[in-house]
């Protein structure tokens, strides 16, 4: 048998995640105060199809509604409503592409913040890109009262790449710029704006042996919310490389994380901290400013990592995989908070920033303040004052009764000895006339 050792978890602050799988399955988990942090999944949306598999989802994150973008295997896009799952609207990808879906697999997909129109009616922007490189940006008008109804407003279409396959892409928090890169795909960023390409990475030259190390990007994120300039991407070569638009077309900084395949990067938010998953399970914290190893998160998993997502507020991150576990870190300790079996692969992981607890929420409102009631109270304070107090007895006057006490238990232990002492006196006195009265009588 071989040796195993039980992990207690301390469990995680009250948090709200969503996690997709290779069924096309959403879960949904929480974890609230009253159950002692442990997560537990209390919703799940759909029901279990391969083909409707979940390539790529983004969700709009605000507290009057959300709005969730799920792509899936067979081409089609729903948009849903992350609070109770409801369906919005769907679209179908393969007319954009006028191919297969298996030939030409959704990669990316983003959900524009925009504005609303109306209360009736609602707009939102999708961002699609594909294996093969043709991207779009459409914009929809879909009422609230009616599903699977929406109207195409503005549409454009480009081509990203004219060989190789997209594996990746991000858009910057501005929501102006995007990434790209895969295999075969030098990264670049383009302005969405403009629909135009701003820059283009250059490949790192040959090695010391004269090896040149062929172009594969697995996933990429940029390094700050608030510069575009700078990201950070992950190779299929176990490489994590920092570019810098303004610097120079090659990498600023590169470096090797152990021997498998990066699958997954995400950033901090204090802006130079990088968590990079890769396909042995391993996870690691970088300081990207000096590519030094900040440490490795306790615990080992048992399979890729395909997602990781930091939480905006908490000090939590998720990563889930090919293990099917959900699990949460502390980021300051780097240990397990807690995880969850969730039965299939795992593609992607979100979390709720808006989630509040209700116990929390009630016990933060203070209660309302009676005035009678403090009257009362003042009135009390001011009888109890008028009270008599007792006054206590100091040490010296605890000594002397303490004394006084012992003195009179000695007198008495000596009265009680000269009593005794005269009683057998007496008794000795009457033996002795009792003995003469008896010889006088003989």
């Amino acid at each position: 048998m071989p040796r195993t050792t039980t992990l207690e978890c301390p469990g995680c602050p009250p948090l709200r995640a969503l996690t997709f799988d290779a069924l096309g399955l959403v879960k949904v988990i929480e974890a609230r105060s009253k159950q002692g942090g442990v997560p537990k999944v209390v919703e799940r949306w759909g029901e279990p199809d391969s083909s409707k598999c979940v390539i790529a989802a983004s969700m709009i994150d605000r507290k009057f509604d959300p709005l969730l973008a799920v792509g899936r295997k067979n081409g089609t896009i729903e948009v849903l409503n992350p609070l109770n799952g409801d369906l919005q609207f769907s679209i179908s990808n393969v007319s954009e592409t006028d191919q297969k879906p298996e030939n030409d697999a959704l990669v990316g997909l983003h959900l524009f913040a925009g504005k609303e129109l109306e209360s009736a009616s609602r707009s939102c922007t999708l961002l699609t890109c594909t294996m093969k490189g043709n991207a779009s940006m459409r914009s929809f008008e879909y009422k609230t009262s009616s599903a699977d109804s929406a109207s195409v407003g503005s549409s454009r279409t480009w081509n990203i790449c004219a060989s190789g396959n997209i594996l990746c892409s991000k858009v910057d928090a501005s929501e102006n710029y995007a990434l790209f890169g895969g295999k075969g795909v030098e990264m670049n960023v383009w302005d969405l704006n403009e629909c135009t390409k701003t820059w283009t990475a250059k490949p790192p030259p040959k090695n010391s042996l004269g090896i040149f190390t062929p172009t594969w990007f697995t996933s990429a994120t940029f390094l700050s919310k608030d510069d575009h300039r700078k990201f950070v991407a992950g190779t299929n070569s176990h490489q994590v490389r920092l570019y810098d638009i303004s610097a120079q077309r090659r990498p600023v900084i590169s470096f090797d994380f152990l021997e498998t395949a990066i699958k997954s990067v995400a950033e901090d938010i204090d802006g130079y901290t990088i968590y990079v998953g890769n396909g042995s399970g391993d996870l690691a914290a970088f300081d990207m400013r000096t590519g030094k190893l900040l440490g490795s998160f306790l615990g080992k998993c048992a399979g890729s990592i395909r997602s990781i997502a930091r939480h905006p507020e908490l000090p939590v991150l998720a990563s889930c995989g090919l293990d099917s576990y959900l699990r949460f870190w502390d980021v300051n300790t780097r240990q397990l908070l807690s995880a969850v079996f969730l039965k299939q692969h795992l593609v992607n992981v979100i979390i709720d920033s808006n989630f509040a607890d209700e116990e929390l929420s009630n016990s933060r409102i203070d209660p309302p303040i009676d005035e009678s009631q403090i009257v009362s109270e003042n009135q009390g304070e001011d009888e109890e004052e008028t009270l008599p107090v007792k006054r206590k007895k100091s040490s010296r006057e605890k000594r002397k009764s303490k004394k006084e006490s012992e003195l009179k238990n000695c007198g008495d232990e000596e009265s009680k000895e000269e009593e005794e002492g005269s009683k057998r006196v007496k008794s000795k006195k009457s033996s002795k006339r009792l003995r003469r009265e008896s010889v006088e009588d003989s």
